[in-house]
């Protein structure tokens, strides 16, 4: 089956202000901003109006939009969070004066990307794309776009962002996003279970998802003898093989109701028998171990400290904290006990999982797990760079916690210190960051298998690259440890 391309990833809150790209108008009158990703799809885009973010609805897609708009599964998606919700705007808020409505999209506080989540949040964002789909068959609607960037999360609930997906399906139709779902979703997903999880980075390379040629040559040989992969992942890549290169235009093909609703089922059975236990790595398997030998000192003494810098900070409620190198998140609980919502980001994809999975059990929706490494985040990406912006472009936090990190950028990654220092100030106003010095267990692991060469990874030098970019607010030593807790707050001169 065909496929439609990918519809703009338009969202919220956190979107970049950089010029439009080309192909965008470059005339808008001033504070009006198309989103460099929102060019895709004809039916609409986003701006932002004097930093409000706004959808224009296009004529060619004005009478689908209404009648969606005016239905009950608009209300019921929007009703049971499965869609964000909107208001209508002016047409005068309009872009340009093509525009045949306008609206207002409720905002998501921070816009990941399918690449920086974990086996679980993908898996998430694809079943949720399913029951969509499933429930807009039922009220003879369907998805014409089963894009992983029109999934985000609140906290750890996937949610719809792609108000123009929708349209009135057409009797025996075929489910028209089939190979893009399948390419975004269940490829990627595969491959992490079924070969090694990190293979999800793939989608960082391939935006417009993973070929399933390439998926189904990196599998195992017995996945085509399982029946969900067999037909939806390796029949599929071979049918795209035998009509590639072929100019003649594709037999039509026609499903009844309830044929495609029986699609839809085996997708979703496919993908929710898919797993994949985070463990097996090294930060993973250190959350199930004491941590009093890493973190050194007393772990609730370091907890309790924590939260009084917390506080220092500021009041958390409506700010945001970014947890850098947040393992299984201990201390993004305190954060978000705090009222901050926050942002947990860890290298370890199998750590960030079961942040998730515990998230998840609890209904938390204040904390989102990602996958990151702070040493190589997520670049700009796509056409010009911009369609996907990076880590850096994308949001601030107000407070950020480097916690047992230093060390690993400034050691095992060969980073200097000033350059950790000019990272964090870039990330935040203030920042809590615990230095780890020589002579602590985990500093002299690190150095036991490289040359010192670490001349300057010395309080001193610490303290010299931190002047270069915060004033020092306060030093608290860790009981029973060497090591210290800093309160920083950006130089503003």
């Amino acid at each position: 089956m065909s496929t439609v391309a990918p519809a703009a990833d338009d969202d919220p809150a956190t979107l970049s202000q950089a010029a439009s790209p080309a192909g965008a108008a470059l005339d808008a009158p001033s504070g009006v901003q198309r989103h460099p990703a929102s060019w895709r799809d004809p039916s609409g885009f986003v701006f932002r109006r004097d930093g409000v973010l706004l959808r224009q609805v296009q004529p060619v897609w004005a009478e689908e939009w209404r009648a969606f708009a005016d239905s009950p599964l608009a209300r019921s998606l929007v009703g049971k969070g499965r869609l964000v919700g909107w208001q209508e705007a002016p047409l005068s808020d309009a872009f340009d004066e093509s525009a045949a409505a306008v609206i207002r999209p409720d905002v998501v506080p921070f816009i990941s990307y399918p690449y920086e989540w974990t086996f679980g949040q993908l898996q998430d964002a694809a079943l949720l794309t399913l029951d969509v789909q499933a429930a807009a068959i039922a009220q003879d609607w369907t998805l014409k776009d089963a894009s992983a960037y029109n999934v985000q999360l609140r906290g750890v609930q996937p949610v719809l962002i792609d108000h123009l997906s929708f349209q009135r399906l057409a009797p025996e139709s075929p489910w028209v996003a089939y190979q893009q779902f399948c390419e975004h979703f269940l490829a990627p997903l595969v491959l992490m279970a079924r070969r090694d999880v990190r293979l999800g980075r793939l989608l960082r390379d391939q935006l417009d998802g993973i070929p399933l040629d390439l998926a189904a040559a990196l599998l195992p040989g017995r996945t085509r003898l399982t029946l969900g992969l067999g037909t939806h992942l390796h029949l599929h890549a071979r049918s795209q093989r035998s009509h590639a290169g072929d100019a003649r235009k594709p037999a039509e093909v026609r499903l009844s109701r309830s044929r495609l609703s029986a699609l839809i089922e085996s997708l979703r059975g496919t993908i929710a028998g898919l797993s994949w236990r985070p463990a097996g790595t090294e930060w993973a398997d250190y959350a199930d171990k004491d941590h009093a030998s890493y973190e050194g000192g007393t772990p609730d003494a370091k907890e309790s400290i924590v939260r009084d810098l917390l506080t220092a900070a500021g009041p958390g409620a409506g700010r945001s904290c970014w947890d850098l190198g947040a393992n299984t998140g201990r201390f993004s609980a305190i954060a978000a006990s705090l009222g901050y919502r926050v942002l947990s980001f860890d290298i370890d994809p199998a750590a960030a999982e079961r942040h998730y999975r515990a998230l998840k059990a609890a209904g938390r929706t204040d904390t989102t797990p990602i996958v990151m490494d702070l040493a190589d985040p997520s670049p700009g990406l796509g056409w010009a760079l911009r369609e996907r912006d990076s880590l850096l472009d994308r949001a601030n936090a107000d407070v950020i916690m480097a916690l047992a990190l230093v060390h690993h950028l400034g050691i095992g990654r060969n980073v200097p210190l000033a350059m950790v220092m000019d990272l964090f100030a870039g990330l935040a106003p203030q920042a809590i960051v615990e230095w780890v010095p020589r002579g602590d267990p985990m500093v002299d692991i690190l150095l036991a298998s490289r040359e010192d060469v670490f001349s300057d990874y010395t309080t001193e030098g610490f303290e010299a690259a931190v002047a270069s970019r915060f004033e020092v607010r306060s030093r608290t030593l860790i009981p029973g440890s060497p090591r210290v807790l800093y309160h920083l707050e950006r130089r503003t001169g």
